[in-house]
């Protein structure tokens, strides 16, 4: 099993992801015997110290298991809607709608992206993490727009490298409450699990590096239409950074808590374009998509 480290894994020490990936019945103690083992490399490299920590898009392969069940056993095939912006053999740009999430996880066990993906390309179930399959980066449920998805192990790898060398570029638009100052520039403030409430994330000196570019596109009133780029990708970054800077995404009912009467049922955040390298040709691949119709409903109510 080849594991590609996200973002939100990276820093952890090898025995603690590789204890996640083993499955139910597995302790610890397993995961650091399987690696003293010389059973797991890193990035083709055996690691025998279960103390070493991994960095995102390190490729972690696990040769043996103590579970000879698969969590991606317990993936159902499902027919989702999504959109589908590219295809061939190798990768699938999908362009998510708002309201479905990315992977299997608390309160949402089946009628994912990945119970999608899974229905009409069973070969997916096989990539990567068995838990997420294909994945190797995420949009948050409620934002909406572009992110890549591997068919293959090298694909599912090599991707993972480029968001480790920040060669993938994932912009964003977003509309926020308040003007930013300066009009253009980086938030570089680290974030972690908010110590006050678990259910969020906050800029906190203990937690993992976290970049964010942005640009006013446009000032709207009281509001600015940005353009967002991700350095790096923790979990809610944009919105955690956005509301730093004391310009709240617009809908964010955890961290922005109101849509000022735009008719917004979620946080205005779309993944409008994305480029990277084809992980086998090594063409430049660009995409773009445009704002769904209930952010541009309430773009047009913000001009009004």
């Amino acid at each position: 099993m080849i594991i590609v480290v996200d973002d939100n894994d990276s820093g952890v020490r090898l025995d603690v992801f590789v204890h996640r990936h083993l499955g139910e019945g597995a302790s610890r103690n397993d995961a650091q015997t399987i690696i003293k083992s010389g059973l797991v490399s890193v990035d083709g490299a055996a690691a025998k110290k279960p103390s070493t920590r991994i960095s995102t898009g390190s490729s972690v392969e696990i040769t043996e298991q103590k579970s000879t069940e698969s969590s991606s056993d317990h993936l159902v095939p499902q027919l989702i809607e999504f959109g589908l912006a590219y295809e061939d053999e190798s990768i699938l740009v999908i362009d998510k709608p708002i309201g479905l999430p990315v992977h299997p996880g608390a309160g949402h066990k089946d009628g994912t992206l990945v119970n999608g993906l899974i229905h009409r390309w069973p070969e997916i179930s096989n990539v990567g993490e068995p838990e997420r399959p294909g994945i190797v980066h995420r949009l948050d449920m409620d934002t909406s727009g572009l992110m890549v998805v591997a068919r293959t192990d090298i694909a599912y790898s090599t991707l993972g490298q480029q968001i480790k060398n920040r060669e993938m570029a994932r912009t964003y638009t977003a509309l926020v409450r308040g003007i930013p100052e300066p009009p253009k520039g980086v938030v570089d403030a680290p974030i972690g699990r908010d110590p006050n409430n678990r259910l969020k994330q906050a800029i906190v000196s203990t937690g993992r590096e976290a970049r964010t570019q942005y640009e006013v596109v446009e000032e709207i009133s009281t509001y600015a239409l940005l353009k967002i780029k991700l350095e790096t990708g923790r979990m809610h970054q944009i919105r955690v950074h956005m509301e730093a800077l004391g310009t709240p995404v617009l809908g964010d009912q955890i961290y922005g808590k109101s849509s000022d009467n735009l008719d917004l049922d979620r946080q205005f955040l779309h993944a409008s374009e994305l480029e990277f390298a084809h992980p086998v040709t090594e063409q430049p691949m660009h995409f773009t998509s445009p704002l769904p119709p209930d952010l541009s409903n309430a773009l047009e109510k913000a001009h009004s």
